[in-house]
């Protein structure tokens, strides 16, 4: 009796087993999968907007960093002066101002007394040097306002929440506008591109559920949807290619090559152990709508 209900067990656990294994074939069979997945996120070249010397390095490479931290700052003296300079300007323009407006002023009181006493062309040139002063102090106004920015634009915050990466300067490196200084990896904006066989795309439809299986993480799958699905790639190896279009390596694949589409797949809520880094390895699988 004991023998046959070990057979029965032994049997029942092949017969489990079997059955997990046809369906996990089955699944990988009916629904449109790739191991040619990775993690991605939006990757913010922080670029100074004014030159300088770097005076202050707030943080260290790889620190987490919240939107509106202080990254680095660069030597405000010069923009400081200018500043100076221009409101000491701006002054000026606003007390000649004044004299102009008085001059003429007092024009327009003789001419509306005795029209006679004074002439068009003292009227017009009298005007004519008011509104101007009045440009002139929109002018330094204007002054004043960019020298306020340039002076703000020493110091560099952070734009998004992050991570920051390839911090390689120092104290004392001159810091040059337009020229990115380093990265800031927004931790906020995670996706996954799986790059599909183009024969497999006709079956992937936008709004279908994914489960992405990280390399790093191999026992946690992450589930999500298809966001999107590239209409183009450019024949080349990883750089840009031509219309700024994703440009995909084929995988050999036999003799004919299948060239690899990228499918965006938006992440649901991560399980709080799970940590993404930008272009970590993912496995996708699209699971079809049933209808």
């Amino acid at each position: 009796m004991k023998k046959i209900i070990k057979i029965l067990l032994t049997l029942a656990i092949l017969g489990a087993a079997g059955f997990f294994a046809y369906n996990k074939y089955r699944a990988y069979i009916d629904n449109p999968w790739t191991r040619d997945g990775q993690v991605r996120t939006q990757v913010i070249q922080v670029t100074p907007r004014v030159n300088g010397m770097v005076i202050k390095i707030n943080v260290v490479d790889n620190q987490q960093v919240k939107e509106g931290d202080l990254l680095f700052e660069i030597d405000p003296s010069q923009y400081q002066v200018k500043l100076n300079q221009a409101n000491a300007k701006l002054q000026r323009t606003r007390e000649a101002a004044k004299g102009t407006k008085i001059e003429f002023d007092r024009v327009k009181n003789i001419y509306a007394k005795d029209k006679g006493a004074v002439s068009q062309r003292d009227m017009v040139r009298n005007e004519t040097n008011y509104y101007k002063s009045l440009a002139d102090i929109d002018n330094s106004e204007e002054a004043v306002n960019t020298a306020k920015l340039n002076l703000s634009y020493t110091k560099v915050f952070a734009e998004v929440d992050g991570y920051v990466s390839n911090i390689n300067f120092q104290t004392g490196s001159q810091a040059v506008a337009n020229q990115p200084i380093l990265a800031l990896v927004d931790e906020n904006a995670y996706w996954v591109f799986g790059f599909f066989r183009e024969d497999a795309i006709p079956e992937v439809k936008i709004g279908d559920t994914a489960i992405v299986t990280l390399l790093a993480y191999p026992n946690t799958p992450l589930s999500g949807k298809v966001e999107s699905i590239a209409w183009g790639i450019a024949h080349s190896d990883g750089n840009p290619g031509n219309n700024l279009l994703p440009s995909v390596k084929p995988v050999f694949q036999w003799i004919r090559l299948a060239q690899r589409i990228p499918v965006r797949i938006k992440l649901d809520k991560l399980p709080e152990e799970i940590k993404l880094r930008f272009g970590l390895t993912a496995s996708v699988m699209i699971l079809k709508n049933k209808k």
